[in-house]
């Protein structure tokens, strides 16, 4: 499981954290819950212009911004939860990685060099690529950056944007001018990419098939493995002498390096690229922004294809819309943003986890405020929960220490875990409807629970075994995203670690401590 590389020019927010990382997340809890082997993984984007240019902003270099922002990324991940088996290192191995990767495609005549034209500041002398330039995209005529185009998705390499400026230097003029770089043909890899999203395609978000489909309507064009810039890796392929690898080249190979140091932290042998060949099996899943789906589902499927069946391709691509905070996008330049840890300081851990799984921007963009985070945690989650714990321990306190179960209330629990196990399997990945049926089950429990408590101690033993059986239904299948809660609730009993709908075919259940939720104003985490 990748969770593509973030760019370490600041520390993740709240919209980063409720797309891939907490759809990523989730879906690798579930798994370990299944008992099926997983390696989630991630690492930082350094060579990225982004970085270069916010340092600049900043007044420090890059390696001292992208070196800061790795370890604060690294605490928001620990902070929010975010259970990747491995956070890899921008190393020299990483590096020799990338390098063995390209140079492989080099040896093999996959790459040629191409004489093109880019924007280029002349008081500077600086040629302007990706974050470092800026213009109106030539697809939909949005304001957008070099390579792509946020809002539609679409490429702009090379001179294709319209009235482009320099980021850093708005003020001065842009001119275009010549430069010999290495480039992948897209083209060659047409019929290849066509046909892999023929057989592929069921297993993609709509927008993002549709997407791929626009995309592959249009002339793919060549993409820039080297940029004639300062920063970056240096390219050491003939005929490029001074240049930069484009950052966006190194996402397989970095994808790789993830993968082997998190199979390295979870005991397996350091296998380098070994997880990603044929042979071994694997199904690759990546989770992605849908603003980059063009590099992900096209660039580096070429890459990958280059190749020539070396590597394994990915199984599923899962995209997110973008997720936007009080109606407006999420800008750390106008201080725009909110982070985990400022949270953290009023909600619980899981109620955060909650409510960006339940409004998480699954197909379309959704929205983040505080307002309705304290709203709809409480009234959806943290009410109801407490109500059925406070009512289920004090009938359990004069409950046996086994309780019997009926055959309605083992078809229930099934029922439910099984929906959870719909809710959670990639085939049709939707994350939000497993927060959702926390919710509706608790409402539903805590009716159950009302009416028990108003039998007869004598004559309520089966429907408080019903009760208990159902809510561990609940807690396994909640345990994904309340991480904090199912650990509770496994210390007294309430749940083993597992999402089994079969484990939930028995006659009796032992009463649990069910533990209380915090919410607002309460830190489980």
């Amino acid at each position: 499981m990748i969770e593509t590389s973030p760019t370490p020019n600041g520390n993740l927010h709240i919209g980063h954290l409720a797309g891939p990382f907490m759809g990523a997340d989730v879906h690798a809890r579930y798994l370990r819950t299944r008992g099926r082997p997983v390696v989630f993984s991630t690492g930082t984007d350094d060579s990225q212009t982004y970085v270069m240019a916010s340092a600049r902003r900043h007044g420090t270099t890059p390696e001292r911004l992208a070196a800061v922002s790795h370890e604060e990324i690294g605490r928001t991940l620990r902070l929010a939860g975010i259970s990747v088996d491995g956070y890899a290192p921008y190393d020299e191995a990483y590096k020799a990685n990338v390098l063995r990767f390209l140079t492989d495609l080099h040896d093999a005549d996959k790459l040629e060099l191409r004489t093109v034209s880019f924007p280029y500041n002349e008081r500077t002398g600086d040629f302007l690529v990706e974050g470092l330039v800026a213009g109106y995209c030539p697809v939909c005529v949005t304001e957008s950056r070099g390579g792509v185009c946020e809002m539609c998705g679409h490429p702009n390499n090379f001179d294709e944007l319209l009235s482009p400026w320099s980021t850093l230097h708005p003020e001065d003029p842009v001119v275009l001018r010549e430069a010999t770089v290495l480039v992948l043909p897209m083209e060659r890899y047409r019929k290849e990419l066509t046909d892999y999203y023929e057989t592929h395609g069921d297993g993609l978000r709509p927008r993002t098939l549709a997407f791929l489909r626009e995309a592959l309507a249009r002339p793919l064009p060549d993409f820039p493995v080297t940029y004639p810039i300062s920063y970056g890796l240096p390219s050491p392929f003939p005929g490029t002498e001074g240049q930069r690898l484009n950052s966006w080249v190194e996402g397989i190979p970095a994808a790789m390096f993830c993968t082997a140091h998190a199979a390295a932290e979870l005991g397996a042998e350091r296998v380098g690229t070994d997880l990603w060949l044929p042979e071994r099996e694997a199904e690759i899943i990546y989770f992605i922004g849908s603003d980059i789906v063009y590099f992900w589902g096209l660039t580096h499927m070429a890459l990958l294809l280059a190749h020539d069946g070396r590597y394994a391709l990915p199984e599923r691509i899962i995209s997110n819309e973008f997720y936007e905070l009080e109606n407006e996008k999420v800008s750390t330049t106008r201080g725009h943003v909110v982070y985990m840890d400022e949270l953290l300081a009023d909600f619980s851990r899981d109620a955060i986890r909650f409510h960006l799984t339940l409004t998480g921007p699954e197909h379309q963009r959704t929205n983040f405020s505080r307002d309705a985070l304290t709203k709809v945690t409480e009234r959806s989650l943290t009410a109801p929960w407490n109500r059925l714990a406070n009512v289920l321990n004090a009938l359990a306190a004069t409950a046996g220490a086994e309780l019997p179960v009926s055959a309605g209330g083992r078809l229930r629990a099934r029922a439910v875990a099984e929906r959870f196990v719909d809710a959670y399997e990639i085939a049709a990945y939707r994350p939000s409807s497993a927060a959702d049926l926390v919710v509706s089950q608790l409402q539903r429990l805590g009716k159950d629970a009302a009416r028990a408590a108003d039998r007869p101690a004598a004559d309520r033993a089966e429907a408080l075994g019903d009760l208990f059986l159902e809510l561990r239904a609940v807690l396994a299948g909640a345990a994904p995203i309340l991480i904090d809660t199912a650990e509770q609730a496994r210390q007294t009993g309430g749940w083993d670690g597992t999402l089994d709908p079969a484990a939930f075919e028995v006659t009796s259940v032992r009463p649990f401590r069910v533990p209380p939720f915090g919410g607002a104003g309460g830190r489980q985490g």
